[in-house]
């Protein structure tokens, strides 16, 4: 595995608490505001619920659980991924606080992510002012939840 991102592209942020998150924008098909969740009884921690996205069922996943976040926020809106990326696992959103933008990444600006051996981390992206942004990979981690 390469020690950079492999490719550049356009990414997805989003909040988490405190810190900014990022996906490639290649794995999203839309961004829904929280509605009705149906808990599901038994189900793993990570998973919120279900909902109902145009007819069609699909699983809520917390990443601040599977990330080990503890900070709270407003949890307000859902990223809806394409199914293909979870496999076998049908439909699945995740619940995120805010989404912020979506932004041109530069590979020159992604860095390893100090994690090794967590491959749900894509990298960390320095970007101008000095912030940096967590960039994951949803196939990892909808592989592992």
């Amino acid at each position: 595995m390469s020690t950079t991102a492999s490719t550049s592209g356009q990414v997805l942020e989003f909040e988490l608490g405190d810190e900014t998150y990022c996906v490639s924008i290649d794995y999203v098909t839309e961004i829904v505001d929280v509605g009705d969740l149906t808990k599901v009884p038994n189900s793993p921690p990570h998973v919120e619920g279900v909902m109902d996205l145009r007819g069609r069922t699909t699983s809520i996943i917390n990443p601040k659980v599977v990330f080990n976040i503890a900070e709270e926020g407003a949890e307000q809106r859902i990223i809806v991924y394409d199914p293909d990326i979870v496999e076998d696992q049908g439909a699945a959103g995740w619940l995120v606080d805010e989404v912020d933008q979506v932004v041109q990444i530069d590979e020159a600006d992604v860095d390893t992510s100090p994690a090794k051996d967590d491959d749900s981390i894509h990298g960390v992206v320095k970007r101008g002012d000095g912030d940096f942004v967590i960039w994951v990979d949803p196939t990892h981690v909808h592989g592992s939840a």
